[in-house]
Protein backbone atom coordinates (compact mmCIF):
# COMPACT_ATOMS: atom_id res chain seq x y z
CA UNK A 1 0.00 0.00 0.00
CA UNK A 2 1.23 2.93 -1.07
CA UNK A 3 1.05 6.51 1.46
CA UNK A 4 0.23 10.03 -0.14
CA UNK A 5 3.16 12.55 1.52
CA UNK A 6 -0.08 13.95 3.73
CA UNK A 7 -0.72 10.34 4.77
CA UNK A 8 3.02 10.08 5.26
CA UNK A 9 3.58 13.69 7.18
CA UNK A 10 0.54 12.67 9.84
CA UNK A 11 1.72 9.48 10.22
CA UNK A 12 4.98 10.71 10.97
CA UNK A 13 3.59 13.10 13.35
CA UNK A 14 1.71 10.70 14.99
CA UNK A 15 4.89 9.05 15.59
CA UNK A 16 6.62 11.74 17.37
CA UNK A 17 3.91 12.18 20.07
CA UNK A 18 3.99 10.70 23.61
CA UNK A 19 2.21 7.59 23.94
CA UNK A 20 -0.57 9.00 26.31
CA UNK A 21 -0.93 11.85 23.68
CA UNK A 22 -0.80 9.25 20.75
CA UNK A 23 -4.01 7.35 22.90
CA UNK A 24 -5.98 10.45 22.95
CA UNK A 25 -5.55 11.24 19.47
CA UNK A 26 -6.39 8.09 18.40
CA UNK A 27 -9.43 7.98 20.59
CA UNK A 28 -10.54 11.52 19.16
CA UNK A 29 -10.03 10.21 15.32
CA UNK A 30 -12.20 6.90 16.37
CA UNK A 31 -15.15 9.10 17.47
CA UNK A 32 -14.96 10.96 14.75
CA UNK A 33 -14.87 8.27 12.57
CA UNK A 34 -17.86 7.39 13.45
CA UNK A 35 -20.06 10.58 12.81
CA UNK A 36 -21.95 10.75 9.62
CA UNK A 37 -20.53 12.19 6.64
CA UNK A 38 -22.91 14.72 7.24
CA UNK A 39 -22.13 15.58 10.78
CA UNK A 40 -22.14 19.10 11.59
CA UNK A 41 -19.48 19.79 14.40
CA UNK A 42 -19.40 23.48 16.32
CA UNK A 43 -15.90 23.71 17.80
CA UNK A 44 -16.01 27.55 18.34
CA UNK A 45 -16.62 27.34 21.78
CA UNK A 46 -14.67 24.32 22.62
CA UNK A 47 -11.28 26.89 23.60
CA UNK A 48 -11.49 29.64 25.41
CA UNK A 49 -8.82 32.25 24.59
CA UNK A 50 -6.76 31.14 27.33
CA UNK A 51 -6.82 27.72 25.96
CA UNK A 52 -5.77 29.02 22.62
CA UNK A 53 -3.24 31.16 24.01
CA UNK A 54 -1.24 28.07 26.14
CA UNK A 55 -1.91 26.08 22.92
CA UNK A 56 -0.17 28.60 20.66
CA UNK A 57 2.88 29.38 23.11
CA UNK A 58 3.53 25.85 23.76
CA UNK A 59 3.38 25.25 19.94
CA UNK A 60 5.63 27.77 19.89
CA UNK A 61 8.25 26.29 22.66
CA UNK A 62 7.89 22.62 20.53
CA UNK A 63 9.04 24.24 17.34
CA UNK A 64 11.76 25.96 18.68
CA UNK A 65 12.94 22.96 20.50
CA UNK A 66 12.67 20.71 17.26
CA UNK A 67 14.57 23.43 15.33
CA UNK A 68 17.42 23.40 17.37
CA UNK A 69 17.75 19.59 18.09
CA UNK A 70 17.84 19.40 14.28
Amino acid sequence: MSLSEQETNLLEAFRRLPPAAANELSALLQRLAALPPDAKIDWSDSWADEDLREFSEHSLRRFVAEEESE
